[in-house]
């Protein structure tokens, strides 16, 4: 596996293999899928995290039954840009995870992603426990999904 700039990542791709969007928390691990042409980003799983290695294997396996092509880690920078503790933690995952697949990974700043999707669900009138039941998955689309958007609709279905 390598880690990659977003803008690198086509090439790195077989079009037709999907991203996966991971929110790298403390106890759960949220994921979320694109679609084949990179367009739409869909809250896919939310893994409860016990250890590295089965954590690592349930990712790994979802990664494989959907296809997916590379993966798009939330990285959680602090607000003036500068990486804390939580960045360095999902930093080590991924150095611990590269020889473990050969999957690209773009790491995206996913600053407030999870205030923004917890925001909506209040608006949406969702109870606390079923916000707690989607924050993770629905967190993980949003840092996707702002992946995708920079890299532009369907780039990866053009080429």
């Amino acid at each position: 596996m390598a880690i990659v700039e977003l803008a690198d990542i086509r090439a790195h791709v077989a079009k037709g293999r999907r991203a996966m969007g991971i929110d790298l928390g403390t106890k759960t691990i949220g994921l979320a899928l694109s679609d084949v042409n990179w367009t739409i980003a869909t809250p896919l799983e939310t893994i409860r995290r016990v250890k590295f290695t089965p954590d690592v294997a349930a990712l790994l396996d979802l990664a494989a039954r959907h296809d997916v092509g590379a993966l798009v880690v939330g990285l959680p920078k602090n607000m003036d840009g500068s990486e804390g503790p939580r960045a360095q933690s999902t930093r080590a995952f991924v150095r611990n995870l590269m020889p473990k697949t050969a999957l690209p990974v773009v790491f995206w700043d996913e600053r407030l992603s999870t205030a923004a999707v917890t925001r909506t669900l209040i608006e949406a009138d969702a109870s606390r426990a079923r916000r707690a039941e989607l924050v993770d998955k629905m967190a993980a689309a949003f840092i996707l999904q702002g992946a995708l958007d920079r890299l532009g609709y369907g780039e990866l279905s053009e080429g």
